[in-house]
């Protein structure tokens, strides 16, 4: 075994002091690499970013009641009959001897995208007095909340940071009315900073949605509560064609159908540039046996294994896929990890979250890479090892 692990360290060394002499080949074979590597992070961290943001939002002692069969917000309905009832039902959460419910109403207006100055879907949701009260983590940074009854605004600081048009201490027109934006809000790492809120009296007037909601929530006194609400809401026939469950299931359900066309995207054009950049690593392995076939020959006489040219070769292979592989994620980090961005979330409005570069992406980025290597050396290397001594030594 030392012998054969001296024969693959010498055909090694050999087949690196060999790269300078097709180094635009071997360059080319890393930057395909890298590039395949760089595209297939971006949409992972992108999908990562996205569903982190989502299902970061929920809480389990929250309750969200939707319309059964709901897929989004948008094309729910619960009454204000259907909101009473609910607010009576048991370990609802109190606050100075009122349950902590808000019935939500979710609409569309426009907004422009900084980067692009594109209009944009932007998420207005009106929300009850104990809206804020409902969303753990949310705090006013800069001016305040607005008071019930009026045409105030508050707007999620992530929102401001993509959009244009919602500055605090702006005067905007929607749908023919004057709309004051008096506070800004922070929620790290959930959607709800992605939202413009309002009094929910006054959206419903604004959209001409009276007595209507698409939302409620309902603050439970703990989680294990969650349970039991259920049970007792499926038994009213007054509260039929309704579906209870906590914001933590709620957003992880958002998360899964957000995400699933990005990760779609990432593997089929993950899989498609990997086969060019594998076509890259067998021209340039191929080349590399080629440029070597007499050195290759000359080890052979004097003793060397068929095995020890493959593997030698494998391993240059190897080591031109894992350095693109590097590069690929180096880069992706210097582009864009961290940075910020929007998509279209599930309720087809825009949706603010930060590309998430997590170690099991970096680690799947650099499998991915050592397995172009991997396939990119394996023939050449067939073939480095079934030179032909006499035979080559002949055509040098």
């Amino acid at each position: 075994m030392a012998t054969l692990l001296d024969q693959i360290n010498a055909v090694t060394a050999l087949n690196v002091r060999s790269i300078p002499q097709r180094g635009w080949m071997s360059a080319a074979s890393v930057i395909a690499v890298a590039l395949t590597i760089t595209v297939l992070l971006f949409f992972l961290a992108l999908a990562n970013g996205l569903r982190a943001t989502v299902e970061g939002s929920g809480s389990e002692d929250v309750a969200i009641v939707i319309r059964e069969g709901s897929n989004a917000e948008l094309n729910s309905v619960v009454t204000r009959d259907q909101l009473a009832i609910l607010a009576t039902g048991p370990n609802v959460a109190q606050r100075n001897e009122a349950p902590l419910i808000s019935g939500e109403l979710l609409v569309i207006v426009d907004g422009v995208k900084r980067s692009t100055g594109t209009n944009a879907n932007m998420p207005f949701r009106g929300i009850g007095q104990e809206g804020l009260a409902l969303r753990r983590g949310v705090t006013i940074t800069r001016g305040r909340m607005f008071n019930p009854g009026t045409n105030e605004i508050v707007v999620g600081a992530g929102l401001l940071r993509e959009f244009s048009g919602f500055e605090f201490g702006q005067t905007i027109r929607i749908r023919g009315s004057d709309w004051q934006v008096v506070g800004v809000f922070e929620a790290p790492g959930t959607v709800f900073e992605s939202e413009l809120w309002a009094d929910i009296a006054v959206t419903q007037s604004l959209f001409n949605r009276p007595n209507v909601f698409q939302t409620m929530r309902v603050q439970l006194t703990s989680a294990a509560a969650m349970e039991a609400f259920t049970r007792w809401a499926a038994s009213d026939a007054r509260l039929e064609g309704l579906e209870i469950l906590s914001e933590r299931a709620y957003y992880a359900r958002q998360a899964s159908q957000s995400t699933q066309g990005f990760m779609a995207i990432a593997w089929i054009l993950g899989i498609m540039m990997a086969i060019g950049a594998l076509a890259g690593a067998l021209n340039t392995m191929y080349s590399s046996v080629q440029a070597r076939s007499a050195e290759i020959a000359t080890l052979r006489i004097i003793g060397f294994s068929g095995w020890a040219a493959f593997f030698g070769t494998m391993v240059e292979a190897l080591a031109l896929s894992a350095l693109g592989g590097v590069l690929g994620v180096a880069i992706a980090f210097l582009a864009f990890n961290g940075r910020t961005t929007s998509t279209l979330g599930s309720g087809f409005t825009q949706l603010v979250f930060k590309f998430d570069l997590s170690p099991g992406l970096v680690i799947t980025a650099i499998v991915v890479a050592i397995i172009i290597g991997l396939f990119g050396g394996l023939f050449p290397g067939i073939r480095a090892a079934r030179q032909k001594p006499q035979l080559e030594l002949a055509a040098a």
